[in-house]
């Protein structure tokens, strides 16, 4: 006999085990009372079997696969309902209790709801001991904009950049650069909680650097803490160049945006005391790279997670083509050693890939070559590449843009639509990092 089982859509990080669900194993996707759920009919003695198979697709966070019978799933529902309704309730009761009038003299029962003045008097306490700046309307789950922080950046000079087009040194305070580094890297369009972790991320990447130039400068910098084309859109620029770019839209982009800086303004992720080298990127191949990998150096929180939302983007695969000559010359940037003979299509051989994709090395007529470095020769988006031969070319299939370790920009957008918030994102592309104020 046949049972109906049912598995929540969201636990699965990886698209291609949804796929696999409903071609290989029957599943059908359905949508009940706004729960996105994969059902199957199959007896009991072979779904241990199919999970087993299917498991390595599942978040991690997941302890245990959540199978749902018919009557399990109901439960499942009713549960949700019954927290929104409790959500519901615990969000009106304070309104309610500072709305009621209540004689001055009237002593509050161990039971009844607190009086407005107590109530009044613990947000007084609860603001002094966090030291919030009651600037904001909206109630934010961490607001960072506080007295310390505020403090911090005050007493630093901002960062001092030097701009590659006219070879000076310019500065911006820290807000400033949340605001310039968040408009160069992502659309203003962009859900405001992935321009939330983009602002964490490019803060805390930059923050790094500038500690570790003033710490040991290089002299080519002229003391600044690192260079950019900000004429190009590169890393910062500044509220002036955004209402250049940005036109008619400008008021309703940089709402935006101040929206996003006012809720991190100050925030940076950590690994133990330092600060993390949280690297990003555009897009990814499915599946992020770890920094051994591609860099060599090991880092416990840039390692391989999966970022199945990519696979939509309009720029997840392109291709490239080379006639044989133009290969040449590609490849002898590379090295210039190489020596071309035989047939063109035995000119690849032995490529090594990462378990996300990326080549490593590959041979080019018998001389080995990394991954990055046929990247960069041949203009290449990724390094996560194949290259076949025919009628005279080489055909490069690209997936992804970018190096690939850290966050995806595209698969941080795909989060926040899907409804994760900004801790949330970065916790998942910089996994064993802590968020905190600087």
């Amino acid at each position: 006999m046949n049972n109906l089982y049912y598995i929540d859509v969201k636990l699965i990080m990886d698209i291609t085990i949804i796929r696999k669900c409903i071609k290989v194993y029957k599943f059908k996707c359905l949508k009940l009372k706004g729960y996105s759920v994969l059902q199957i009919s199959i007896p009991l003695k072979h779904i241990n079997r199919i999970l087993r198979n299917l498991k390595r697709g599942f978040h991690p966070s997941v302890k245990k696969l959540l199978l749902y019978t018919e009557k399990g799933l109901n439960i499942m529902k009713n549960k949700a309902m019954l927290g929104l309704m409790l959500f519901i309730i615990m969000f009106l009761v304070p309104f309610i209790s500072m709305g009621a009038k209540i004689p001055d003299k009237t002593k509050t029962s161990p039971s009844s709801p607190k009086s407005s003045q107590n109530i009044e008097s613990q947000k007084a306490e609860k603001n002094k001991e966090s030291k919030k700046v009651e600037n904001n309307t909206e109630k934010k789950p961490q607001n960072t904009a506080d007295k310390k922080a505020e403090n911090t950046s005050n007493k630093n000079l901002g960062f001092k950049i030097l701009d590659t087009k006219s070879n000076k040194v310019i500065t911006a305070d820290d807000r400033s650069f949340l605001y310039g580094a968040i408009a160069t890297e992502m659309s203003p369009t962009y859900n405001v909680e992935a321009l939330k972790a983009q602002g964490v991320a490019s803060y805390t990447y930059y923050s790094r650097l500038r500690s570790q130039q003033r710490a040991k400068p290089t002299p080519s910098l002229k003391g600044a803490d690192f260079s950019a084309d900000t004429q190009g859109w590169q890393i910062y620029v500044t509220k002036q160049q955004m209402q250049d770019r940005w036109g008619s839209n400008f008021n309703t982009y940089y709402s935006t945006l101040t929206k996003a800086v006012d809720s991190i303004y100050g925030q940076v992720l950590k690994s133990g005391d330092e600060l993390a080298d949280s690297t990003y990127y555009a897009i990814s191949s499915g599946n992020t790279e770890s920094s051994e990998d591609v860099w060599g150096g090991k880092l416990d929180y840039l390692v391989p997670v999966a970022s199945p939302g990519d696979i939509y983007s309009s720029g997840y695969q392109t291709s490239a083509t080379f006639p044989v000559d133009k290969f040449k010359t590609c490849a002898l940037k590379i090295n210039s050693k190489i020596k071309f003979s035989g047939d063109a299509s035995t000119w690849i051989k032995n490529i090594t890939r990462t378990s996300s994709g990326t080549v490593k090395t590959m041979q080019i007529c018998g001389t080995t070559v990394t991954g990055n470095d046929v990247r960069s020769a041949f203009g290449l988006r990724s390094a996560n590449f194949t290259v076949s031969y025919s009628n005279g070319n080489f055909e490069f299939t690209v997936k992804g843009y970018g190096h690939g370790v850290g966050m995806s920009q595209v698969g941080a957008q795909y989060m926040a639509q899907q409804g994760s918030n900004y801790k949330q994102i970065l916790s998942w592309y910089y996994p064993k990092t802590t968020l905190t104020n600087m």
